[in-house]
């Protein structure tokens, strides 16, 4: 940082605001970004819109971080884990998709396109009825969790159950969460 501040013939705290001022918590988090990018070779994005950007600002920063979000995903995917939750969701008897807050609207939209494979399908978006159809599911059933964080406690005790009563589970979450633990195979969601 030092060195830094020197060849920009700026302060060290410059240095670190200037860094904070990218959505990084300071230079170190500001370097690992940047060495991230360079090995994906995705630009880092700054998403903050500011009062002053004009419409075409912010729809810039909304599509460079979806590109920039859909990059990540891509790059962090397990293609094996993918293939396995292919295989299970073809093979299955019943699909039920789960989500709670902002999660319920990727549920629905799930159901809306699973809805075409001739394969019995429904998205549950309240917490009450996840639970009885996790109670009641069996063999042959694929259940379908998705959670950003992986930390809800509804949808951790919904995958139990699930597995319990003998259903395939998986989770689009944060294979380092709770909830991945509880899933019989997890599409990781980096957070």
């Amino acid at each position: 940082i030092a060195a830094l501040a020197r060849l920009a013939d700026v302060s060290e705290p410059t240095v670190n605001r200037f860094c904070r001022s990218l959505d990084c918590n300071g230079f170190p988090d500001f370097k690992l970004q940047i060495a991230q990018c360079l090995a994906s070779g995705t630009p880092y994005v700054n998403s903050n819109v500011e009062p002053n950007d004009t419409v075409q600002d912010f729809a810039v920063k909304i599509f460079d971080m979806t590109l920039s979000a859909l990059e990540d995903a891509k790059s962090n995917l397990d293609y094996d884990v993918l293939g396995r939750a292919i295989d299970a969701l073809a093979g299955a008897r019943k699909i039920e998709f789960h989500g709670l807050g902002a999660s319920s609207s990727v549920a629905l939209d799930a159901q809306h396109k699973f809805f075409r494979l001739n394969t019995p399908v429904v998205a549950y978006t309240d917490v009450m009825m996840q639970r009885m159809s996790a109670a009641s599911a069996s063999r042959g059933e694929v259940i379908v969790i998705i959670s950003y964080t992986g930390r809800s406690f509804a949808s951790i005790d919904v995958a139990r159950l699930a597995r319990e009563s003998g259903a395939t589970v998986i989770g689009i979450t944060n294979p380092q969460s709770e909830l991945a633990r509880h899933c019989s195979l997890v599409i990781g969601v980096e957070t």
